[in-house]
């Protein structure tokens, strides 16, 4: 799956880095601790979050995550679109709560499950 197609999946918009959206994922994470995505992340993910603030973008570019997508209506702040612009990480959002989008995202195809790599 690439990132335009979750993105359409969770009826969500682009806060930066739309000009990628081409870019092929494999699995996603739901998390709102980020050391829960530390101990998930795998090649390929797409983080799906509640939690805006910087410490996901640094979390992000961190363990190589190239796409976030905000749940539950959440909008990152200019500070933190400047970040992951810079760290060429793909920002969006939805409105519609982690379960569904997880569930949306899962039902089209994409998997979760894996475990950190090292």
């Amino acid at each position: 799956m690439i990132v335009e197609e979750a993105v359409k999946l969770v009826d969500g918009q682009f806060f930066s880095g739309e000009k990628e959206a081409g870019l092929e994922i494999i699995s996603a994470c739901g998390a709102d601790l980020m050391s829960d995505v530390m101990a998930f992340v795998k090649d390929r993910v797409l983080l799906l979050t509640g939690l805006v603030n910087p410490q996901v973008i640094r979390t992000a570019e961190l363990l190589d995550i190239h796409c976030i997508i905000f749940v539950r209506g959440k909008t990152p702040s200019r500070d933190m679109i400047d970040m992951a612009e810079e760290a060429g990480i793909i920002l969006a959002g939805t409105k519609l709560p982690m379960f569904i989008s997880c569930g949306k995202l899962y039902e089209a195809g994409l998997k979760g499950g894996g475990t950190r790599r090292i």
